[in-house]
């Protein structure tokens, strides 16, 4: 009989926001990155999320092209030093409700294991400080001490069921018997693979993937986790409004 396995995304699963994000910030407030690059193409869009008036994907998706840009040449020390600095300062800054199930897991011996589109270097801290069983993360290519600009990425779909592949191989997981923890639709086929999908703070995308998908459908709890309350919504999200 195989083992049980829970999966968790970090991003807006666990932590409460992007460690990429995070580390961009960093590489900004010590000028280890070009700051005009930000100004000019990132802000506007920061500010309309900010107010509601624009979308988060957008802004993601612009912020981890600058910041693919921006480390181009950036040496490994200045990499470690601003991630010790997110992990010090941030690391502590996730949901309630993730952070209860990650000591769930570890507890009753599951095998635990991280799986997010941050890069490696972030994700290996947060496992770290978790102490979970394994852990991937998009893979930003270093060649004698800087990074080339070349990154393998963790953050769709496909390439975290690849990887799902491989850790069940690794350590004998069931997946009938197994966890998964997503908030955005590079998880879905994470939820799809197991028999308990919880989908944490879903994006409208997730969701109605969730709604469209029958055995989705029937299995996934919807966790929402507003201040210092944790609702949790049957699986069957056909009643939700949006």
């Amino acid at each position: 009989m195989g083992k049980v396995g829970a999966f968790f995304d970090i991003d807006g699963t666990l932590y409460r926001d992007s460690l990429m994000i995070e580390h961009f910030k960093k590489l900004l407030k010590y000028d280890l990155v070009d700051k005009k690059e930000w100004f000019f193409k990132a802000r506007d869009t920061y500010e309309n999320w900010d107010k509601r008036q624009g979308n988060y994907d957008d802004y993601l998706d612009e912020v981890c092209e600058l910041y693919v840009k921006s480390l181009m040449g950036i040496n490994k020390t200045s990499l470690e030093f601003t991630t010790e600095q997110v992990i010090s300062l941030k690391s502590d800054r996730v949901y309630k409700y993730t952070r209860s199930r990650i000591k769930y897991h570890l507890e009753n011996n599951h095998i635990v294991i991280f799986i997010s589109g941050s890069p490696s270097f972030l994700v290996e801290k947060m496992a770290r400080k978790y102490n979970v069983t394994d852990f991937v993360g998009s893979d930003y290519v270093m060649e004698n001490g800087f990074f080339t600009g070349n990154v393998i990425p963790m953050w769709d779909s496909k390439s975290k069921n690849i990887a799902i592949d491989n850790f069940v191989k690794k350590y004998d997981i069931d997946l009938d018997k197994s966890f998964a923890y997503g908030d955005t639709n590079g998880d879905i086929n994470m939820l799809r693979r197991v028999k308990n999908p919880i989908a944490i703070n879903p994006t409208n995308e997730l969701l109605q993937n969730i709604k469209n998908d029958d055995n989705l459908n029937k299995l996934a709890k919807i966790i929402i986790e507003r201040k210092d309350i944790i609702y949790s919504l049957d699986a069957n999200v056909n009643t939700l409004d949006h």
